[in-house]
């Protein structure tokens, strides 16, 4: 078996349960401009995707209000609302048990909200790497961030391992025959699935 050089995350679902900091960003933008609350479906949606799809979506039935309700996204400070982001408890301890052996890497659809994220539960200085959906033309579920990652480390497809948890995910490994793990989702399709981190120090990969 090719030894493993790098492991990729994601951040929402996977590093941080992050859905109810999601339904209260969202919400606070609907509640701005007069409208109902996201739906279960919206939820889901928003939970995957990055911030200026997102927008457009939930949107997508007050487009008098989009361009408004995008300038208002944007001078929207997001530092109130990581207090309802809830990170795994076991991530440190898989950092920890990763590096320095191997790299980390983040592939998310986040956009300007993943610094302050990693500084504010002090993770910054434990991934290489991090591309955002700012960094990359074309964003999750298109390869391109995980093309710029293996660049960077001069890594293959196969010295490398991606844990997500949405088909996004999926379909963004899918896109160059990377493997996945499944995280907290047993009916993903995917190489491994797990319920934590430091369960997937016991994959056969290690």
């Amino acid at each position: 078996m090719t030894e493993l050089k790098l492991v990729i995350f994601d951040c929402d679902g996977v590093m941080f349960d992050s859905k109810n900091a999601n339904r209260v960003y969202y919400n606070h933008m609907l509640e701005k401009f007069g409208h109902p609350p996201m739906d279960a479906d919206e939820l889901e949606y928003v939970h995957m995707h990055h911030v200026m799809d997102s927008v457009r979506h939930i949107f997508r039935k007050y487009p008098e209000d989009l361009a408004a309700a995008d300038a208002f996204r944007k001078g929207l400070d997001y530092t109130p609302y990581l207090q309802h982001m809830i990170m795994e408890p076991d991530l440190p301890e898989f950092l920890d048990f990763l590096r320095p052996e191997r790299k980390t890497a983040i592939s998310t659809n986040r956009t300007s909200t993943m610094g302050p994220v990693l500084q504010m539960f002090r993770l910054a200085d434990l991934f290489d790497k991090v591309v955002t959906a700012f960094d990359v033309a074309k964003p999750k579920p298109h390869p391109e961030a995980l093309h710029q990652i293996l660049d960077h480390f001069q890594c293959s497809v196969a010295e490398s391992i991606y844990i997500g948890d949405s088909q996004v995910d999926r379909e963004h490994t899918e896109a160059i025959g990377m493997r996945l793990i499944a995280f907290k989702n047993q009916a993903l399709p995917a190489e491994y699935h797990v319920k934590s981190f430091m369960e997937i120090t016991r994959l056969p990969i290690f």
